[in-house]
């Protein structure tokens, strides 16, 4: 049985095209949606194990602006960038790359793994005018409230690298595993909203091109948060933060504002790490306000 996406018709009335462009040796896969003519281009950088349809929901709402999405090297359609490993550093210096050749001058919005990414590659010089972070990374993940799930999963990735390669793809794209960190995550109680997120994990969260650089971006994952970056990055910077997220905890949202030198803070109670799915127009009326030309963006 299919499941209704609630953003559908939404989705449905905004222009969307597929492309590709070489970046770093590989080929990248991208998608623009909105208006060509737009006045804003944002640069959406999806999380960990996802691809570009976890934004989907955020840019149904974001009323003529036009969006770029790509997808993360080794996730969804843009396979491994070949000869690297895929450090934080590769994912930062993959962006500039990415954002010179097909999206220069855009906004940077980067969600979970992505704030990292993010963080990391305006910080190391990438130009733009302001940077918004869904979900950010704004703690080390293994100190977060369900620092234990964190271990665990870091056996589970551990695991899978070191199991004989076909077992342990299997195990990495398990979809009891997807389900059971899908429902970890989500917060809602609307039984149709609870079931498109699971339906949208276990079509997207196992297109990782292999355990390799499933493993990689894990390590990337946990190894780095948005913190070391903030000092750096001295353009306007919004943070849209949940009051339950499991993995940072709002306190250290909070914390994480006062190490950018201009940042607000916007808080949405009553959801956790999953902003993009269970209250995407909140996180878009947030960034269309931070963005419009007569606010300030600045604490």
């Amino acid at each position: 049985m299919a499941v209704q996406n609630p953003y559908a018709d939404r989705l449905g009335r905004i222009p969307v095209e597929r492309h590709e462009v070489e970046v770093l040796g590989g080929r990248t896969a991208y998608w623009v949606y909105g208006p060509a003519d737009a006045a804003t281009t944002i640069l959406a950088v999806h999380g960990f194990r996802g691809d570009h349809h976890g934004l989907e929901p955020v840019v149904a709402f974001l009323d003529g602006i036009r969006v770029i999405s790509p997808d993360l090297p080794g996730f969804g359609e843009t396979a491994p960038l070949p000869g690297r490993t895929h450090t934080l550093q590769t994912y930062a210096d993959w962006l500039r790359e990415f954002a010179a050749a097909a999206a220069p001058e855009a906004i940077v919005l980067g969600h979970s793994f992505g704030s990292i990414v993010s963080a990391a590659a305006v910080a190391g010089g990438l130009p733009t005018e302001r940077l918004i972070l869904v979900n950010p990374i704004g703690a080390p993940a293994l100190e977060g409230p369900r620092g234990i799930l964190t271990r665990l999963a870091v056996l589970y990735y551990w695991a899978g690298a070191k199991l004989p390669r076909v077992l342990g793809e299997a195990v990495l794209r398990s979809r009891l595993i997807v389900r059971i960190m899908s429902v970890s995550m989500a917060k809602t109680r609307d039984r149709r909203l609870r079931a498109f997120i699971h339906g949208q994990h276990d079509d997207y969260f196992s297109g990782f091109a292999d355990r390799d650089v499933l493993r990689d971006a894990f390590v990337a994952s946990v190894s780095h948060d948005v913190r070391r970056y903030a000092p750096a990055i001295d353009q306007p910077t919004l943070l849209i933060a949940a009051d339950r997220d499991d993995i940072t905890p709002i306190a250290a949202q909070r914390h994480l504002r006062e190490l950018f030198p201009q940042a607000e803070l916007v808080e949405i109670a009553g959801v956790g790490h999953l902003i993009h799915y269970e209250t995407p127009q909140q996180a878009a009326s947030a960034v269309t306000r931070f963005l419009a030309p007569s606010d300030a963006g600045t604490r």
